[in-house]
């Protein structure tokens, strides 16, 4: 319980400090010396915030996960915070806001231990305005099988369950889905019609006994509870900080009268889980030590001229708005930066996500550093410390590299799930929906199958030599080493570690514009049960469409051609949709 307390921000455990940097200047919002650093300026372009509110909302954030969007949302709506600090806080709140991160019986045990549960269900039992989100639905309902099982708060009642996955559906269920609503819920209104972005591995079911309170369902493989309204008190599984536009719309309708809700989210035609497209964002610090957007060809990151510059593409932070703006489903960081020796040490980049998420209401992965790592000093860190800082900066989603294809390996030689991987301890705290692991394989051609010992494919062009056949192994420090697995084994490996998503890259296709790794992502979005983002290569907007057509990849992500303007997001989606592919608006 030590590793989840400290994550949860419990007391008796204290919070990340650097020890080369003050507190004040590792966790400061507003410092202008990396505003610099990161050559941002404020931007209020898509910001349109609501008129000034007369009262403010109280925020229950018991210390788990990326709960800095909510905070941003709501103050872009014009609301003040205030923070719950005691149970007391809970029963005098006018509106509250529960956005559940993280574990439910982690969740349980420190709502219980601080006297908050008791306070909670009271405060709804009143009927005062309530909003849960996520788990902060989850936790309404009687237990939960997540390690469980695990009792709830007990004020609906039902169990919490695991989506099946025996049914092709891939789990975690992450992406935008669609909504059935089943009877006025205020909250909802004109979203119907409308994708709203879900990440999660638990869900709860319709029944008769707690059929008064849902007021929406979603599909997905069953039709499982998306929202539920009684009175004053609402909850939903989606998270609306996340879901753009219509999700802001969701939030504006708990926190203001009915009478102040006059924008309306645009007509919609949403049915079922849509394909996302995700824009990739690499950053590292260029001579001059600005924090800038670049790209590589199988990662050389440098112009070929005389004076060899870091590519710059743009900065992270304006470049990460306008592509909210263009309707990416997703926004990712990789943190290519060379400051390897101290995570935390990295301000510029946890800046990033905290600048990043005032004004971009989609869900933002980060990657690279990520891992347990010793200080100068001696001062061990552990990589959910590290991952803790990363999701309280703004991330949702953080992604495991190397460090991943080292627990791998080890798991694979041992057979034994020793708990203490990075991978491991973040998807135990935070479950394996915040988890992607990054794949890097290379394409090694063969005469036969039985070449190698590792999972081998028929190639759809062959070889330099007319090989055909190849297997895919992996690689680690940004590409530059190979090691002996294959990128088969190790998403089978990584899935049963935790791994609740994998982004596949191919280091052959990087750079080069002429389609997806079809054989790659085929091999590996086949082999898993979790999601497969499709990675490199992309240079049309055919070759999204082709890449949903022949896969089961759920996603796919570019970046050059987005920073280079060359194929606009807006126009991928637009033959998507063409092409009979549902996508969100």
């Amino acid at each position: 319980m030590e590793a989840a307390a400290a994550a949860f921000g419990c007391s008796q455990f204290p919070a990340v400090r650097s020890s080369s940097a003050t507190s004040s200047s590792l966790f400061s919002l507003h410092d202008d010396t990396y505003r610099k650093n990161l050559n941002f300026k404020s931007s209020s372009s898509f910001s349109v915030r609501a008129s000034a509110a007369t009262d403010s909302v109280t925020l229950l954030d018991y210390g788990a996960g990326n709960v800095r969007s909510v905070r941003n949302a709501i103050r872009f709506l014009g609301f003040d915070i205030k923070e719950v600090q005691t149970p007391e806080d809970i029963l005098n709140a006018n509106r509250l806001i529960f956005p559940g991160v993280g574990a439910f019986a982690a969740a349980m045990d420190v709502l219980n231990k601080n006297g908050m549960a008791e306070a909670l269900c009271t405060y709804i039992e009143n009927d005062r305005p309530f909003l849960g989100i996520c788990l902060g639905l989850q936790l309404l309902f009687e237990s939960s099988e997540e390690n469980g099982p695990v009792k709830g708060l007990g004020l609906i009642p039902g169990v919490v369950g695991r989506f099946d996955s025996s049914n092709g559906f891939r789990v975690p269920h992450i992406g935008w889905n669609a909504l059935q609503i089943r009877k006025d819920s205020e909250i909802l209104d004109d979203i119907g019609n409308h994708h709203v972005y879900f990440v999660h591995s638990y869900r709860a079911m319709p029944s008769n006994d707690n059929k008064e309170w849902i007021s929406s369902t979603c599909n997905y493989g069953d039709n499982f509870i998306a929202s539920v309204r009684r009175g004053s008190v609402h909850a939903v599984q989606f998270h609306p900080e996340k879901s753009g536009d219509v999700g802001l719309s969701v939030l504006r309708r708990f926190l203001y009268p009915k009478s102040h809700v006059t924008q309306k989210p645009t007509e919609g035609k949403a049915s079922k889980l849509a394909k996302r497209v995700i824009a990739c964002l690499d950053v590292r610090t260029n001579d001059e030590g600005d924090l800038v957007v670049t790209k590589g060809d199988q990662y050389d990151v440098r112009e070929h001229t005389k004076e060899n510059e870091v590519r710059n593409l743009g900065k992270p932070v304006e470049l990460a708005g306008q592509y909210y703006k263009d309707g990416a489903d997703e926004v990712s960081f990789l943190n290519i930066t060379g400051f390897r020796d101290f995570p935390l040490g990295d301000l510029p980049m946890l800046q990033v996500l905290r600048f990043t998420s005032e004004n971009v209401f989609v869900p933002l992965t980060v990657g690279g550093g990520i891992r347990d790592f010793t200080d100068a000093n001696g001062r061990h860190y552990s990589s959910l410390e590290v991952a803790s800082e990363y999701f309280r900066s703004g991330a949702d989603k953080i992604s495991i590299g190397s460090d991943a294809v080292y627990a791998a390996e080890a798991y694979l030689k041992t057979g034994v799930k020793t708990g203490k991987s990075s991978l491991e301890q973040i998807s135990r705290v935070y479950g394996n929906q915040a988890v992607v692991v990054s794949i890097d394989p290379r394409r090694v051609y063969l005469n036969s199958p039985d070449d190698v010992e590792f999972k081998a494919v028929r190639v759809t062009n062959p070889g330099p030599n007319g090989e055909e056949f190849a297997w895919y192994q992996c690689t680690v420090n940004g590409g530059r080493e190979g090691r002996p697995i294959g990128a088969y084994e190790l998403a089978n490996a990584v899935e049963e570690l935790g791994a609740g998503e994998i982004l596949l890259n191919c280091i052959d296709c990087d750079g080069q514009g002429k389609g997806f790794d079809i054989d790659l992502i085929k091999l590996i979005s086949d082999a898993v049960s979790i999601p497969v983002i499709a990675s490199s290569g992309a240079g049309a907007v055919e070759h999204f469409t082709e890449v949903f057509r022949k896969t089961n990849a759920s996603a796919a992500l570019a970046a050059g051609i987005f920073h280079r303007k060359e194929v606009p997001i807006q126009s991928v989606k637009a033959h998507l949709l063409e092409e009979g592919i549902e996508v969100r608006l």
